[in-house]
């Protein structure tokens, strides 16, 4: 539905994140109003819930923004022969380079793509290494992290983000934007009968053309695992014998897949906001969301808010109000707020912990009392990173882009049935989150699939839960660290998405293993 990026931070005037996401400046390829879908005839929108497989289109011939020569030379080598050209950018202390890769590690002599890397030198001796960070989305941009983070005690490195493949500064994927997202993110993705399943269908068959037409060839080549190979070409580039690593949410998933495939380069590597890599769907995001809401319905009533004097009304009033939008969408100032922008607006403040529950009670209250969603539409559009002139964050597009390149799901009856048990297990947001269409209809074949990931032979990895986590939950981390064969869980004990920047006692520990390697006791608990 929506990229899985917190970007309340800001608003909120919290830290609860390290990095805060940037809307990015309209690129003129991108202002095209909703485009006409050639894909109708690929599937037939909501006709029988199809068990068919993705509706995949030919790869069209297009040069997105990045795609270049080669450097000189032959095979992986002309890519290591690089020098990085570090240059000074943004704030004082801040350089920024670019370096190339290939756009297919199969065919080093070919097309070639572009990488965006930004760097903070370290402040303090004796100088530790180089520390790479990854902020998640999938599509967040490291270049944007590291020009935030707080290097306070990891002085000692350098801190290296890159703009993975696909996103951001680096070659970026492009789809349709403006006018064609705002239809994109306002769609009914719980539909009532079969006309506006047909109409979701189609809306997701047409993002993914849009994508398709603008991106081309780089649809196919920005798995996790290119970008794993991007990660350990970056390391070699700057001279690290092994990778030194802290990644949140979806960079934990990048750092779990370099110890698979490059065990013997490991170094510390700390995983903050572990993502499920198994087949068990026991547990899924919507079961963490669900989690937090009771969370935040049950504060609200205990600091008694507007919204009901027990959990049990809080959680009827945000029902209603939900329900209600279905029918009769809201004012929001800007445009209406549909069911599907209150619910995105819902889901972005969860992100945060109780710092920020008040600012969803006060929106959620004007929705209910005043039938004003200015807030709550406030809250998506943040989320979404529409910008004030209408176009979209680049995260919206490479999201989806890079999830359904590693996604073998291609099944849009399957995607019901998941949304149908679901929505038994989250009895309030489930009957309003809709399938995950997303994928079972993206217009590219699925990746290759890792057979394992141990990470068999590697350094300690340390894997962090949170365990009111609503966008990771909890039992992802405890998979993670049991899958890992060398990883270790620390745990903290509260609400919101990622520990490190929330928790100064989970900062300490990760900081001393970064720093010296030293872990911290198993079951250690903040």
């Amino acid at each position: 539905m929506v990229a899985l990026v917190s970007v309340l931070a800001v608003i909120l005037g919290s830290a609860l994140l390290p990095y805060v996401s940037r809307t990015a400046a309209p690129d003129p390829a991108q202002t095209e109003a909703p485009i006409e879908s050639s894909t109708a005839s690929a599937i037939r929108p909501g006709a029988s819930r199809s068990e068919a497989g993705r509706p995949i289109l030919p790869i069209t011939d297009v040069q997105p923004r990045g795609f270049t020569n080669p450097p000189p030379g032959h095979g992986k080598q002309r890519y290591l022969d690089q020098r990085i050209a570090w240059s000074d950018c943004g704030d004082k202390g801040l350089q920024c380079a670019v370096v190339k890769a290939p756009l297919d590690y199969a065919e080093p002599d070919g097309q070639a793509i572009t990488l965006a890397l930004a760097k903070r030198a370290a402040s303090e001796q004796p100088r530790v290494g180089t520390l790479f960070l990854n902020p998640g989305g999938p599509g967040a941009s490291g270049v944007d992290l590291v020009a935030r983070f707080d290097a306070k005690g990891l002085e000692r490195y350098d801190l290296i983000g890159w703009d993975p493949r696909g996103t951001g500064a680096s070659t970026p994927v492009v789809c349709a934007n403006g006018k064609a997202m705002d239809a994109y993110t306002s769609v009914d993705i719980s539909p009532d009968d079969a006309a506006e399943e047909a109409g979701l269908e189609q809306s997701q068959l047409d993002f993914g053309r849009g994508c398709l037409d603008r991106s081309g060839a780089l649809l196919a080549h920005i798995s996790t695992v290119e970008t794993v190979h991007d990660l350990d070409l970056l390391r070699q580039l700057t001279g690290e014998d092994r990778l030194n690593y802290l990644g949140f949410s979806y960079g934990t998933k990048i750092g779990a897949y370099y110890a698979e495939l490059y065990p013997q380069q490991v170094g510390r590597v700390a995983l903050d906001g572990a993502v499920n890599l198994t087949d068990d769907k026991r547990i899924s995001q919507l079961d963490g969301f669900e989690r937090a809401l009771n969370s935040f319905a049950a504060w609200c009533a205990e600091h008694e808010c507007k919204l009901g004097d027990t959990k049990a009304a809080v959680l009827d009033s945000i029902r209603d109000l939900l329900r209600g939008l279905d029918d009769k969408p809201i004012d929001g100032g800007r445009a209406e707020l549909t069911q599907q922008l209150g619910l995105t607006g819902i889901l972005a403040v969860l992100y945060e912990n109780e710092e920020g529950w008040r600012y969803l009670e006060r929106a959620l209250e004007m929705a209910i009392d005043d039938r004003d969603g200015r807030y709550l539409l406030y809250f998506a559009d943040v989320y979404n990173e529409r910008g004030k002139n209408g176009q979209y964050g680049q995260l919206q597009f490479s999201f989806e882009a890079i999830r359904c390149l590693d996604s073998p799901e291609d099944s849009v009856a399957k995607a019901w049935r998941e949304a149908d048990a679901k929505a038994k297990r989250a009895p309030v947001l489930g009957p309003f989150a809709g399938a995950d269409l997303s994928c079972p209809l993206w217009p590219v074949a699925s990746a290759p699939k890792l057979s394992r990931i141990t990470g068999e032979g590697t350094a300690p990895v340390l894997v962090i839960g949170t365990t009111g986590d609503p966008a990771t939950p909890y039992e992802y981390a405890e998979r993670m660290a049991d899958q890992l064969e060398s990883g270790q869980l620390l745990t903290l004990r509260g609400e919101g998405h990622l520990a490190y920047s929330q928790s100064p006692c989970i900062r300490r520990y990760v900081q001393a293993y970064l720093l010296t390697g030293a872990m911290p006791t198993a079951g250690t608990r903040c």
